[in-house]
């Protein structure tokens, strides 16, 4: 049995105890439709040399698909290289085993529960001493599977050889190393199809799986290397595309924000002019009012307007008139003069500064600031 086959009977055994059954009726058709040779290098073929002694013979035969077919007989003293020769090239890969009378060996029925399965022989190997006349150290032993039952148990037949006697046939110089394992014939002299030779004492040979496995393995690890590489360069690039995204849309959200904030401007610079304008008279209304309420013996050189301020210098006749006279207008409040009149030595008329809060404007002269307004 390969490690191959050992591995996948544990997992069957863990996996679905209960459905043997199936597993094998679906491995032995999977099976069926490899060819030989696949079988024979997957460990999945029974197909292997048998060589029984006999005397100063050798009888050698193959079983193959559960059939036993005697080959030939060849001397006891041959050696292994005559061994090799003796068979032919497409059996040379094939494994060897000894082949002990049926007498030689005891087997003794039992019962086990599937979980024991993947580990059968352990298992058993500790009721040597109970089941056999033997001790476990007095002997070389073996399980087969006899059958699957209903009620989750198996049917299973221990296989038992003193050790000397598998020891003896090991001596043999004809396959000393050449043995891949040791079984028993039944009653009519057919292979039992089990292994009573320990791993420790069997032929080494190479695994063929086993540099496969590895260089899968290896390829595995690989692709799985590339695959992750793969994933972050992806995901890296997706990041730079969307972080592309994200700039450029913050520009054109800060250009967007940039404009809004000058028409902000803009509407807010208009709305402080058109409050401007309607806070205070027009300058043609003071410039109507003043004509009408100042005499012509009053004249203005300057008329200033700034900070809701009207501010008048000139000449009167009355200069100290001029304040009740100015009174009393829609346009502007509490005038008063300021400074010294001074009397003009030619005219002798009496130069004024007065000066005089503007009232807001109303609400027709505000209305046409704001038509007005851009």
């Amino acid at each position: 049995m390969t490690a191959l086959q050992e591995r996948l009977g544990q997992w069957r055994a863990r996996i679905a105890p209960g459905a043997g059954g199936f597993w094998t009726w679906w491995q032995r058709a999977l099976l069926s439709c490899l060819p030989a040779s696949w079988r024979t290098l997957l460990g999945y073929s029974d197909a292997r040399v048998v060589l029984a002694a006999a005397g100063d013979q050798i009888a050698m035969g193959i079983v193959q698909a559960g059939q036993f077919q005697f080959l030939k007989t060849l001397p006891a003293a041959l050696t292994p290289a005559e061994l090799e020769s003796a068979l032919p090239a497409r059996w040379l890969r094939l494994p060897r085993f000894a082949l002990l009378p049926a007498a030689s060996v005891l087997c003794k029925p039992l019962r086990l529960p599937a979980a024991a399965e993947a580990r059968m022989q352990d298992v058993l190997g500790f009721e040597i001493d109970r089941q056999t006349p033997f001790t476990a150290a007095q002997a070389y032993h073996d399980v087969r599977l006899l059958q699957r039952r209903g009620d989750g148990q198996l049917d299973v037949e221990l296989v038992v050889a003193p050790r000397p006697l598998v020891e003896n046939v090991l001596a043999r110089e004809a396959w000393s190393g050449q043995l891949d394992g040791v079984d028993a014939a039944t009653a009519a002299g057919e292979p039992l199809g089990v292994n009573l030779l320990p791993p420790a004492l069997r032929r080494q040979r190479h695994d063929p799986m086993r540099r496969l496995d590895r260089i899968l393995l290896l390829g595995s690890v690989v692709m799985l290397v590339l695959a992750g590489w793969q994933i972050l360069d992806n995901r890296r690039q997706a990041a730079a595309q969307l972080s592309a995204q994200v700039e450029a849309a913050a520009q054109r959200a800060r250009a967007v924000a940039a404009q809004r904030q000058q028409l902000q401007d803009l509407v807010d610079g208009q709305a402080f002019f058109t409050q401007q304008r309607t806070a205070q008279p027009r300058a043609t209304e003071l410039i109507n009012e003043l004509s009408k309420r100042l005499g012509d013996d009053t004249s203005l050189e300057k008329l200033s307007i700034e900070a809701g301020r009207m501010q008048l210098i000139g000449m009167s006749s009355s200069a100290s008139s001029l304040v009740s006279t100015l009174e009393g207008s829609p346009l502007w409040k509490t005038p008063s003069l300021t400074g010294v009149l001074q009397t003009g030595a030619r005219s002798g008329q009496e130069r004024f500064t007065l000066i005089a809060e503007l009232r807001g404007g109303n609400q027709e002269a505000a209305n046409g600031a704001a038509s007005g307004s851009p």
